[in-house]
């Protein structure tokens, strides 16, 4: 108690926060138990009739499970396996600019498009890629025919992906500009005059000192590699695209918000939540045995 009163200021600090994550975050998670329940309106929640793993059995032998498990973990793992690099090699060109203005001018373009709403980053893509737009335009022209990009399944997830990409890259790079603002520049005077070029002093120096913000961001990335974003995947999805555009967060809003069927809905996203958190202890671990003992926990 003594503890507690010597440091009541720090606990009213954090006190608002912590409130607000149990009302908004532990609070409502009371309804996924709907799950596993027949849920009826005239019952409620807690009225309607248990069913044990039902409707957890009616996903996995649905015959489509294998095409929307498969197309949420390919578009989350090219996702994260091209636009993790990224933003570390912006972050190390950046570190580089030694002209502050047009440092600052290159980090204003750069995260930019962070502030641009999904709704219009897919508007654009529409804009820009449509038969008539001035992508297919060139293309038309060097061979006489254009793509329909947005129309064919093969292309959902590239321009999903880099369209991603050039949102993101740019915002995400932040935190390794700060990180690496903490080298010491003695290091890079004292390799510099031991002979180590510009590639080795990033190598030897540059890296090692992000690396563990490097470890946290890919952990954390990876945990949520099943909970890509709803809404850019429904505006992108037209019904020429469904065999690679139909991911887990589109079929539970159709399954629930259209159909109405509640508990099937819960049921898929509880799932999806369930294979996050194996997928986070498991990268963790792995992390930590490539980086020395050193991961998120």
């Amino acid at each position: 108690m003594e503890f507690v009163k010597s440091n009541i200021f720090l606990y009213g600090l954090i006190a608002p926060a912590f409130i607000l994550t149990l009302l908004f975050k532990y609070v409502p998670m009371y309804g996924v138990i709907i799950a596993f329940k027949d849920f009826s309106y005239s019952k409620g929640i807690l009225g309607s009739d248990w069913v044990g793993f039902k409707y957890f059995e009616k996903f996995l032998n649905a015959p489509n499970f294998e095409l929307i498990f498969m197309n949420t973990l390919k578009l989350s793992a090219y996702g994260l396996l091209l636009g993790f690099p990224i933003p570390i090699l912006l972050a190390l060109m950046l570190n580089q600019v030694r002209r502050e203005g047009v440092k600052k001018n290159v980090q204003l373009i750069l995260y930019a498009p962070n502030f641009i709403s999904v709704v219009v980053i897919v508007g654009m893509a529409f804009v820009f890629l449509s038969p008539i737009g001035p992508v297919n335009q060139i293309i038309t022209w060097a061979t006489g025919h254009p793509i329909v990009f947005m129309s064919d399944p093969d292309y959902f997830r590239s321009i999903y992906v880099l369209s991603g990409i050039w949102q993101g890259a740019g915002w995400a790079s932040i935190i390794y500009v700060a990180a690496l603002a903490g080298v010491d520049p003695e290091l890079h005077n004292a390799a510099t005059i031991d002979g180590a070029n510009l590639l080795k002093r990033i190598w030897h120096i540059d890296l090692p000192t992000i690396k563990p913000v490097m470890a946290i961001v890919f952990i954390l990335s990876a945990g949520g590699i099943m909970a890509i974003g709803f809404e850019k995947a429904f505006l992108m999805q037209t019904a020429m695209n469904l065999p690679t555009s139909e991911i887990l967060p589109t079929y539970v809003y159709k399954v629930g918000l259209k159909a109405g069927d509640y508990s099937y809905s819960a049921a898929i996203g509880l799932f999806n939540s369930i294979i996050n958190i194996i997928l986070l202890v498991f990268v963790n671990f792995v992390v930590k045995k490539l980086n020395e003992g050193e991961g998120l926990y």
